[in-house]
C-alpha cells in the first residue's frame, strides 16, 4: 500500500501500481501517453484530443465539467486524475467516495513539474517522468525572453471578454516570456472591457485559441477598435497545458516574443 498526497492536500492510498486509470485532464492525458501508459489508461474526456489515436480509441467519460458517473463505474478505475480548476468540484467530491482521485492544482511551472514527477511515481514510470521534467526545465532555462518588458493582456473568452489574471498558470507563462501581465492584480479570470486595455496602457493583446477559439476574423475585428495595440493570436495549449506539452512551449514562446 502506498499513500500519496495530491496538490489540494487530499490523501489517497493505492494498493499497487494502477492498472485502470481515467484522466479527466487533457494535458495530463497527454502526459500519460508520453509515459507509455497506453494499456493502462481506460478512460478520458472528450476534450482530451492529444494524442489523436487515444481520442479515437479510448472510452470518453464526458467533458471535464460533466463527467458521466455510469461510464466511470463501468470502467472500474483504480486511479482517477483530476484538476481543481478544470473539473467540477462537486463531481470530484462524489468520485472520491468510490475511487482514489488524485487532484492537481497548478498555477506555476514548479507546480507542473511536481505534478509530472508525482504522476510518474504513482504509475511506476518515475524515470520517464523525471526525464520529461528535466527536459522542460532545461528548455525554459535557455528560452529567449523579451529583452524589453511589454505590457500584455491575454484574453481567454469573448462575450464577455475575460483575461488571464494573477495566480494562474497562464500568468506564470506570460512572466517567463518577459512580459508584464496588465491584469496581474486581478484574481483568476476577470471580466474586462476594451477600455480597460486602453486605460492599462496595453502594449499588445494576445487572443488565445482556447477555451474560446479566437481566430483571425476576431483579431481583424478588434484591431480598428484598439489603434496602436498589436493584436496577436496565441496557441492556448502552449500557455495552459501543463503536462508534457511544456517541452515545446519555450520554443514557441521564443518565436511569439519576436512576433509581438
Amino acid at each position: 500500500m502506498e499513500t500519496y498526497t495530491d496538490q489540494t492536500g487530499q490523501t489517497i492510498t493505492l494498493p499497487g501500481v494502477p492498472r485502470r486509470i481515467i484522466s479527466l485532464v487533457p494535458s495530463q492525458t497527454e502526459l500519460l501517453y508520453q509515459l507509455g501508459l497506453n494499456e493502462v489508461v481506460v478512460g478520458i474526456t472528450r476534450f482530451c484530443v492529444h494524442p489523436n489515436r487515444w481520442y479515437r480509441s479510448k472510452t470518453r467519460v464526458g467533458g471535464t465539467k460533466d463527467v458521466n458517473a455510469e461510464k466511470i463505474r463501468a470502467l472500474s478505475p483504480d486511479l482517477i486524475l483530476a484538476n481543481k480548476e478544470e473539473n467540477d468540484k462537486q463531481q470530484i467530491i462524489g468520485l472520491r467516495e468510490h475511487y482514489p482521485v488524485w487532484t492537481s492544482d497548478i498555477n506555476t511551472l514548479g507546480g507542473a513539474l511536481s505534478m509530472i514527477r508525482e504522476v510518474g511515481r504513482m504509475t511506476a514510470t518515475g524515470r520517464a517522468a523525471s526525464a520529461i521534467a528535466l527536459s522542460i526545465t532545461e528548455k525554459f532555462a535557455s528560452m529567449q525572453a523579451a529583452a524589453v518588458p511589454k505590457r500584455i493582456a491575454y484574453l481567454i473568452w469573448q462575450h464577455p471578454y475575460m483575461a488571464a489574471g494573477g495566480n494562474t498558470f497562464i500568468h506564470d507563462m506570460l512572466t517567463r516570456c518577459g512580459w508584464i501581465n496588465i491584469f496581474a492584480d486581478r484574481e483568476r479570470y476577470p471580466v474586462i472591457t476594451l477600455q480597460d486595455l486602453k486605460d492599462q496602457n496595453c502594449g499588445a493583446l494576445l487572443l488565445s485559441s482556447e477555451p474560446f477559439p479566437f481566430r483571425a476574423p476576431h483579431a481583424a475585428a478588434l484591431r480598428p477598435l484598439l489603434p496602436g495595440i498589436p493584436v496577436v493570436l496565441a496557441d492556448g495549449e502552449m500557455f495552459s497545458w501543463y503536462g508534457s506539452r511544456l517541452q515545446a512551449a519555450p520554443g514557441y514562446f521564443s518565436g511569439l516574443v519576436q512576433q509581438v
